[in-house]
Parts: structure tokens; sequence; C-alpha cells
């Protein structure tokens, strides 16, 4: 006779995962040119934690601030 409990699963709970480093990067750029669609705009806010957006919207923004500055060094350097 087997037991009822060996019987039984656990119902299995749905593995949340957060989202892809590429879907992160499309909303970050769609964003920061102004393109990004109301659909996943909502996407991005309610199924996921914020987190990964904000540390890649930091990133992004770092990497443009110095970017800019490189360039404009190099343009007056040049002069």
């Amino acid at each position: 006779m087997t037991d009822q409990k060996d019987n039984e699963q656990a119902p299995a709970k749905p593995a949340r995962k957060g989202p892809g480093v590429f879907k992160v990067m499309q909303s970050i750029l769609a964003g920061a040119l102004g393109v990004q669609s109301d659909k996943r705009r909502e996407e991005d806010f309610s199924s996921h934690s914020p987190w990964p957006y904000i540390i890649a919207g930091i990133l992004f923004t770092v990497g443009f601030v110095v970017t800019l500055v490189v360039v404009v060094k190099l343009v007056l350097a040049g002069q």
C-alpha cells in the first residue's frame, strides 16, 4: 500500500522570472528616445520589480553623460 502523502504533490508555484537584459535595455532606450509604447510601459511597471529598470536607467544616464563629455573634449581639443 502506498502512503497518500506520496501521491499528493504540492501545487507548483510559477517561477517569477524577471525581465531579461535585452528587454530592460530595449525599454530604457525606448524611454530615453521617447518612443516607448503605452502597452510596453504598462507591462514594464506591472509585472516586474522596478530595480532592473532603475539600475539600467542610472547606468545609461551615466554612460550618456560620459560620452557627451568625451565628445566635447575631443571636439575642443581639435580646434
